[in-house]
């Protein structure tokens, strides 16, 4: 892996209570360059680090990460916890062995947790860190796309439980996020596709001409072209660091980010969270659920068909799936809607278009109207 040079990576900076820098380039996380060890040790405030990987990832970078804080920190007490790879993992026993892990550490308030790996590592070693002597730091340094754009930026952290997605979790905004894109090449295709979907969700609901750049950079983006993926990363985390900023908690404008994610929820869940040989993982769950929250739309008088056609057709593009999986009743699905974060007491809560580049929240929805639209698949 080659280091970075200081003119190929990007800064987006969050602003709000606790402000930290999200760095976006490729050879970020290479061991041996003194600038990566430099930015590394810059947030570590503390004597103890843990760091936090699945099987698929530590393989592959953990020791590269390890040498680089100690490089950075030669004192440092470090340790290291790796959990199976795989949604169905993100669970509380997982997040108590993590903790486990924090004590046999010795962490102390001052320590980091560095959470190296895609969402779910990010969700579940934020979530620790968030509740170890009730929070301390974590750096995220995300390994997939989707994690890039989404799950390492604004300090949402959580496990799942069986009845549903991120039930338990914690709002903790992290340290910093550093984000080497040559970690992506060794990427799955089937997670590179999935990110998109993230990707393509800002472009969705904030900017028609995002929209546009996509479509013109499809083969670039899918080819892991270094230029075109910070590109992508940078504008999405720019989105979300402005909707992070403005609204912290998820109070208003912030549950705009969950488009096409009440209905990939469900699927998820309804699905066991990936652990079936045919169950979606999350992005193309997502991608589904954009496609079916498009065609609500369009059911309910807010955006047009051919807003949702160009959406679908883009994520075809990418190679995603866009509609509803075969074995899945829609009063199953409905029901864990209900049980969905976004719900509430005047019934389901969707993110709905109002055109390519324009969403809004639109609360109780019909359940006739789901029903529709997802028999209709």
């Amino acid at each position: 892996m080659t280091g970075p040079h200081p003119h190929t990576y990007r800064q987006v900076e969050v602003a709000g209570d606790q402000p930290y820098t999200i760095t976006i380039g490729p050879g970020l996380l290479a061991a041996g360059h003194a600038d990566n060890a430099r930015r590394l040790g810059q947030v570590l405030r503390g004597r103890h680090a843990l760091v936090v990987s699945d099987s698929n990832v530590a393989p592959l970078y953990a020791d590269g990460v390890e040498a680089l804080l100690r490089a950075a920190k030669p004192q440092l007490a470090l340790s290291r916890w790796v959990m199976p790879a795989g949604e169905q993992e993100k669970t509380l026993a997982r997040f108590g062995e993590c903790l486990d892990a924090l004590a046999a550490l010795g962490a102390t308030r001052d320590a980091t947790v560095v959470a190296l790996g895609g969402g779910v590592v990010g969700d579940l070693a934020g979530f620790a860190a968030a509740c170890w002597m009730r929070g301390i730091d974590c750096v995220q340094l995300p390994t997939t796309l989707l994690a890039m754009v989404d799950s390492a930026v604004g300090g949402k952290t959580a496990v799942d439980l069986p009845h549903g997605k991120n039930l338990v979790g914690a709002f903790h905004p992290p340290r910093a996020v550093i984000t080497d894109t040559t970690v992506l090449r060794t990427l799955p295709d089937r997670e590179l596709r999935a990110g998109l979907a993230e990707v393509v969700k800002y472009g969705a609901i904030f900017d028609a001409h995002f929209l546009g750049w996509l479509a013109a950079h499809a083969e670039a983006l899918l080819a892991r072209d270094d230029t075109a993926l910070a590109e992508a990363i940078t504008r999405c985390c720019e989105f979300k660091a402005d909707v992070a900023t403005r609204d912290p908690y998820e109070h208003g404008h912030r549950a705009l980010l969950n488009f096409g994610h009440t209905f990939g929820h469900a699927i998820e869940a309804e699905q066991g969270y990936g652990a079936g040989r045919d169950a979606l993982i999350h992005g193309e769950a997502v991608a589904v659920g954009m496609v079916l929250a498009s065609r609500l739309s369009t059911l309910l008088g807010l955006a047009s068909a051919s807003d949702g056609d160009r959406l679908q057709a883009l994520l075809q593009r990418f190679g995603l799936p866009t509609t509803l999986p075969e074995g899945l009743e829609a009063g199953a699905l409905i029901a864990r809607m209900r049980l969905d974060k976004k719900a509430d007491a005047h019934g389901l809560r969707f993110v709905l278009l109002d055109g390519a580049g324009a969403a809004r929240v639109v609360a109780g929805v019909a359940e006739s109207s789901v029903r529709a639209v997802l028999e209709a698949g």
